[in-house]
Formats: C-alpha cells, sequence, structure tokens
C-alpha cells in the first residue's frame, strides 16, 4: 500500500491554527519555517494537475515519504517521477520492448515494486537510480495479468487479475515467492477476464482488501479464504480499481465511473459504510491513486479514448 501519512490529531489542528494567527500578527516565532500552517499553505500552491509523456499509457502511482510520484507506463514498462511541488518530470526508468508497469508502490527503503502485467512478473526497480534490481516470475500461467500491489508486513503482495492466487514477494533482494491460494466466498471471473484488481491491508492487519468484480473482499493472509464485506449505502463498487486505506477510511476509485467512492471500515474490516463520493471534471477514467498530505493523486487512465503514441495522460490531485 501507498505509505499513509497520518491525520493531524486535534491538539496538531489546533496548534496550526494558533500558529497561522501568530504569522498575520508577524511575530517572528510564527514566521519560522516547517510549522503545520506554513507546510498546509505552500502545499496547497502545488499543482492541482501534472502532465505525463505523450502515449505513457498510465495505470498505477505510487508515492513515498518524500513528495514525488511515480507513474507506470502499461506502453514499455517505464516509470516516471513527478515533483509534486513543480509538477516537472521524468523518465527515471527506461523499461523496454514487451514489458509493462501497471501497479506499483515505493518501499521506505528506495525500492519500487512494479506489477508487469501481462509478462506475469513482479519486478524491484531503484527508485533513486531507476536500475532493474531483480525481476521475480510469479506464474507460468499462459495469459497472467499481474496487476497491483500493496507493501505489508515483510512482503509486497500482488495480485494476478487472471488467477484466484496472491504472491507475497520478500521485501529486499532475496527470500522465496510465496503463492497464497483464494478460496471461500472468492468468485473468479471467467478465463479471459479480470478479477481482483487493486488491493490493500486491513487496519487491523490480519488480511487483505481485494477488489474483484465491483466486490470488496477480506482475504486471509493465513489462510487466503476469502469473505465479502458487506457495504452499507451503495450496493457494489462497479468498476473498482484501485484502493487507498487511510486509518479506517478506504478510497476506492471507480475508474469508468470517473468517482472515488469513501468508505468507513468496521474494526475488522467486514462492513463498509458510504460515507461520501469524490467527483472532478477533470477525472478521465482514474485507474488508481495515492495520498500525499491532504491530497489525492489520481493518474488519468482514458481507457475510453484512443490509446496511441499521440495520446495525452495527466495525472490530477483533490482533497481528501
Amino acid at each position: 500500500m501507498t505509505r499513509n501519512h497520518p491525520r493531524p490529531s486535534r491538539r496538531t489542528v489546533l496548534g496550526g491554527a494558533v500558529a497561522a494567527l501568530t504569522v498575520a500578527a508577524g511575530t517572528p516565532a510564527a514566521q519560522a519555517a516547517g510549522t503545520p500552517a506554513a507546510q498546509a499553505a505552500g502545499e496547497s500552491r502545488w499543482p492541482a494537475e501534472f502532465p505525463l509523456p505523450d502515449g505513457w499509457l498510465p495505470e498505477g502511482i505510487t508515492i513515498g515519504s518524500r513528495p514525488y510520484a511515480y507513474l507506470g507506463s502499461r506502453a514499455n514498462g517505464a516509470v516516471y517521477r513527478t515533483d509534486l511541488r513543480t509538477g516537472r518530470g521524468r523518465v527515471l526508468h527506461a523499461g523496454g520492448p514487451g514489458l509493462a508497469s501497471i501497479g506499483l508502490k515505493l518501499d521506505h527503503d528506495g525500492l519500487l515494486y512494479v506489477a508487469g502485467g501481462g509478462g506475469g512478473t513482479a519486478r524491484i526497480v531503484d527508485a533513486r537510480t531507476g536500475e532493474l534490481l531483480t525481476t521475480h516470475r510469479l506464474t507460468e500461467d499462459a495469459a497472467p495479468f499481474v496487476n497491483d500491489v500493496v507493501l505489508h508486513e515483510d512482503r509486497a503482495w500482488f495480485t494476478d487479475s487472471r488467477a484466484a492466487v496472491l504472491h507475497g514477494v520478500p521485501r529486499g533482494r532475496a527470500g522465496r515467492v510465496r503463492a497464497l491460494p483464494i478460496g471461500g466466498e472468492w468468485v473468479q471471473a471467467p478465463a479471459g477476464t479480470n478479477s481482483a484488481n487493486g488491493l490493500v491491508a486491513t487496519p487491523d492487519g490480519s488480511a487483505l482488501i481485494v477488489v474483484n468484480a465491483g466486490r470488496l473482499y477480506r482475504v486471509s493472509l493465513r489462510t487466503g479464504h476469502a469473505t465479502v464485506i458487506a457495504l452499507e449505502g451503495a450496493a457494489d463498487v462497479t468498476n473498482g480499481d484501485g484502493l487507498v486505506r487511510v486509518g479506517r477510511t478506504l478510497y476506492v476509485v471507480q475508474n469508468r465511473l470517473n468517482k472515488v467512492t469513501v468508505w468507513h471500515l468496521d474494526r475488522h474490516a467486514r462492513t463498509a459504510t458510504l460515507a461520501r463520493t469524490i467527483t472532478d471534471p477533470r477525472f478521465d477514467v482514474p485507474a488508481t491513486a495515492a495520498r500525499w498530505g491532504d491530497r489525492l493523486y489520481l493518474v488519468n487512465a482514458r481507457f475510453t479514448s484512443p490509446q496511441t503514441p499521440e495520446t495525452t495522460f495527466n495525472a490530477v490531485a483533490v482533497p481528501l
């Protein structure tokens, strides 16, 4: 999962408000750099959208502990890095023919874990240099689609949209990959169509939440047993794609519906209650999202537009 930036406590919010009032009064103490109010004011001036190279064919986005977004390409497996403060970016990792970068997550040690789509792989890329460090072949199936990834405890967990299994890659460069078959109430789509997509860890860390064909499932990391999460306030999460969790709040990107639904999870993530819906006229089939501060950054995959080398792409930010 993309690194969570905790919500500010009541004390922090009140402290920021006091600092802002002190700045208005012009006292030297309040003018010191780095106060919460100054940081929030600075981030509010950052670009609310930024471009990607033409023909990039994006789908995944991740943000770590610093204000840089990393976005993968379905065209050739490349990775683009954008400075959130300026909106300017560059190609970090060049990829190559026949490769794809679908979902991706940045670890605290500077390693990018990249889902390889139809190649059936998980790649590890150095986020500082762009160097490819390791490639794990997750499956020998003829038509896999390794789709998304979450970092949880000692593994990076990947979904394969064409198989009822999760793949656990050790975080780092060594170790054996664990295959976790999904059972229980899980309903796998017919061959050739997609099932498992985005995933996050549950608040208690004992399971993963996986979106599949309009439903949210809670999948035990011990047994692989899946149970349907009961939804209150809406019948389903049709076109559910990327997931972001902040505490017990779950953001579900519903790509072709051009919206993000916001859900409150119960303690054990067995029920999700719809709290609100985020829409924006700039959404153009957003696929996945990542959080920085009080913003959610979404990448527009534009699945309903021509996917050509000349097609334009961008990412947009909305307030949480």
